[in-house]
């Protein structure tokens, strides 16, 4: 015969299980019912310290298909690597900005911008920005053409331009604008000339 101290004791045990697998089974189908709210990708940046300054930044306009200057006013660090990733990441906020006139995938940003003297930027993207990129000739190259202007009009000295997705060369922005090869500012600069005469 099992004590009566067993039974009671064996009871309790299975009532705690049992009530154990049943909160665990109804947290489970409030999990699943919990909505997963979209998160912001991009790295958290200190926040930077130095003066508030003018800053032109080359806009894409895809109705027109060409880029238009426009003022902004943004802090700015003294070193000129963090400068010139200030000036590409303020471009990248009008973009990821729902009324933009040349829409980028939300989380795009600006991992680094490496100078390489003489005259010689590496920008490197996130992979949220190339791979959320929209399709076409005309959209991607507008994406190039106005970081790259947008990099020489603020920091002086620059001639040539590389893009790189996460540190890695991509054949293509999103499968049209060639990354393989060095941008020429003054060519760039050229274009977006035409295509402001062209409008």
């Amino acid at each position: 015969m099992i004590p009566r101290h067993f039974i009671i004791s064996g009871s309790i045990l299975l009532a705690a299980v049992l009530a154990m697998g049943a909160y665990a089974w109804h947290m489970r189908g409030r999990a699943a019912a919990t909505a997963v709210v979209s998160s912001d990708a991009r790295p958290v940046v200190a926040p930077i310290s130095g003066a508030t300054e003018r800053v032109t930044l080359f806009v894409a306009h895809d109705d027109s298909g060409d880029l238009r200057a426009q003022t902004a006013q943004i802090p700015m660090p003294g070193v000129r690597q963090q400068r010139a990733e200030e000036v590409l990441r303020a471009l990248i906020a009008l973009y990821v900005d729902k009324s933009s006139t040349h829409s980028l995938p939300p989380g795009s940003d600006i991992r680094s911008v490496y100078l390489v003297d003489p005259g010689l930027a590496v920008i490197d993207i996130n992979a949220a920005m190339a791979d959320g990129h929209r399709s076409g000739v005309l959209v991607e190259e507008l994406t190039i053409a106005s970081l790259v202007q947008t990099l020489s009009a603020n920091v002086p000295g620059i001639l040539r331009v590389k893009v790189l997705v996460e540190g890695i060369q991509r054949d293509t922005l999103a499968g049209h604008a060639d990354l393989t090869d060095f941008f020429d500012v003054s060519a760039v600069n050229q274009l977006s000339t035409q295509l402001q005469a062209n409008e």
